[in-house]
């Protein structure tokens, strides 16, 4: 076409071969990155925090202690016990809760800190279930799928024990933790609401086949 060409054929390219139109093909001057075989998980561009459940033992009473407060502080109309029952109860106390007959009881750990508990203990009144007790979640974790996570626990520790299902009681004012157990497999038993302790709430029963 008669325009002089750099001697390369393209600044910053190595000289190659032509192409069949007589133009040097393109080389990039810095070969591309490859793709990593593997890394976090990501949603949307965000790096998805990792969930870990851990069991607890009596002498983990003080990460149980530090979420029961909590939970009791931040929802204290999802609970039958208040706050003031166990803001200054001595340590034993709480190694006799984490210690009972027959009992699972764990934290869900977000990115290495614990933000939601839930226990699993033999049924009062049916010997082949379990029951689900202590649910909570902080509010700063919520919608991340740990509720999800800490009843997935308490299932499999109730299929390992060789439970036929699992029980609970949730306040029936309390409609995202009713919507949390139906979305794992709980359903209502028709048995009448059960009032709780400040008699002016009520809780309903609810329970899953395994």
């Amino acid at each position: 076409d008669g325009y002089p060409r750099h001697p390369t054929g393209i600044p910053g390219t190595r000289r190659v071969s032509p192409a069949p139109d007589g133009y040097p093909r393109r080389r990039c001057a810095h070969p591309r990155r490859p793709k990593p075989a593997c890394g976090p998980a990501r949603v949307a561009g965000r790096l998805l925090d990792v969930i870990e459940i851990r069991e607890l033992t009596a002498q983990d009473w003080p990460i149980w202690r530090e979420l029961r407060l909590a939970a009791l502080a931040e929802a204290p109309y999802a609970f039958g016990s208040v706050l003031a029952d166990w803001t200054d109860v001595p340590e034993d106390r709480w190694r006799s809760r984490l210690s009972i007959p027959g009992s699972y009881n764990v934290v869900a750990e977000l990115d290495g800190r614990p933000v939601g508990m839930v226990s699993g203990v033999p049924a009062e009144d049916e010997a082949d279930a379990v029951e689900l007790v202590s649910m909570w979640v902080d509010p700063a974790a919520r919608g991340q799928k740990v509720g999800d996570r800490l009843i997935t626990a308490v299932l499999d520790w109730g299929r390992k024990v060789g439970a036929n299902q699992v029980v609970l009681a949730v306040a029936e004012n309390n409609p995202a933790a009713v919507a949390l157990y139906h979305r794992n497999g709980f359903q209502d038993t028709g048995a009448p609401p059960r009032p709780m302790r400040d008699g002016a709430k009520c809780e309903l029963m609810m329970a899953r086949p395994l």
